[in-house]
């Protein structure tokens, strides 16, 4: 190479990147370019695409991230959902990091659709907590409290906090009370639903268009309820069908509310309530949670849902 075609080549390229940094960063149209530069818009068109050719400049179309939307949708459609939201797959997450991922997803996805006609509903939940904590935006909204709070160790948070959080970000209305999710025994559950902050709160439930919720498996280490029942608890639920629990409200196989002596403790949204609400959103993780969800869904307890491959898939595969 002579040397005037070596500086023909670095002028070239000294053009070129004169006109990738000015189209694709400064956004200037190729016929201003074209005429700082002397040279034609045809010229500036083939020194972008030159540019794009030799991976000077990449292009990347980016979607929702960590969505899998072939999966969603496959989900949406089989399991007759409003919304399906499906975390693509990753290796490595700890089940805290599965939780905050799932959250992400959710807060965005609520951000988009929620307007200032809702009203928005949520109980306490580690996954519910994660989507507060990830939330940006959200319309001028009222927030309602729907279940107690649990003392459990290593969590911060409480139902409180959660709706807090949320209105701090919407700038509505903030429905809470201070009770446990789990009362003593039964008149106390009584005494403490007849409290004024606490009726007050559940007084807002049947104006909620929009509540999230987790999705509990009634097994060890699946809910945070079962954990805290004792054994004949535990046993009573079982032997009356309960299969999971959403939000404290027992159902089983047909997604039916399940009662017993336990139910009576508890401080929270029951599953005749949670079926009136417009729109429910499950966030839910791991495939063996799979048939509580189908049978949520399939009594209308859950009509969108943010998950997990694993779960998607344990669930097409029951469909």
């Amino acid at each position: 190479m002579m040397p005037n075609d070596v500086d023909d080549v670095a002028a070239q390229r000294a053009m070129m990147m004169t006109a990738v940094r000015r189209f694709y960063l400064a956004d200037e149209s190729k016929v201003k370019i074209a005429a700082d530069l002397g040279v034609s818009r045809f010229k500036v068109a083939r020194l972008l695409e030159q540019a794009r050719a030799t991976g000077v400049v990449r292009i990347e179309i980016v979607g929702e991230e960590g969505v899998d939307p072939a999966l969603s949708e496959q989900l949406r459609n089989a399991l007759g959902l409003r919304n399906a939201i499906v975390l693509s797959p990753a290796t490595g997450r700890s089940a805290t990091e599965l939780r905050e991922a799932i959250g992400r997803l959710a807060a965005q996805d609520l951000a988009r659709r929620l307007t200032t006609n809702d009203v928005l509903g949520l109980p306490w939940s580690r996954t519910v907590a994660c989507m507060v904590a990830a939330l940006q935006s959200l319309p001028k909204i009222p927030v309602v409290q729907l279940s107690g709070a649990l003392n459990l160790t290593g969590v911060d948070s409480t139902p409180v906090d959660v709706v807090r959080d949320a209105t701090r970000v919407s700038g509505g209305a903030a429905h809470l009370f201070y009770a446990p999710l789990v009362a003593a025994d039964t008149d106390s559950a009584s005494m403490l639903r007849r409290q004024p902050g606490v009726a007050a709160a559940f007084s807002h439930v049947p104006e909620v268009t929009v509540a999230v919720v987790g999705v509990g498996q009634w097994q060890p280490g699946e809910s945070t309820i079962f954990d805290l029942a004792d054994a004949d608890e535990q046993c009573a639920l079982s032997a009356a069908g309960a299969i999971g629990e959403i939000s404290g409200g027992f159902i089983d196989a047909d997604g039916a509310p399940v009662t017993s002596q336990l139910t009576g403790r508890i401080i929270s949204i029951n599953v005749p309530q949670l079926a009136a609400i417009p729109e429910v959103i499950g966030l839910v993780t791991g495939a063996s949670r799979h048939f509580v969800v189908a049978a949520a869904v399939r009594a209308g307890l859950i009509n969108s849902l943010v998950t997990d491959t694993s779960l998607a898939k344990a669930l097409l595969a029951a469909y």
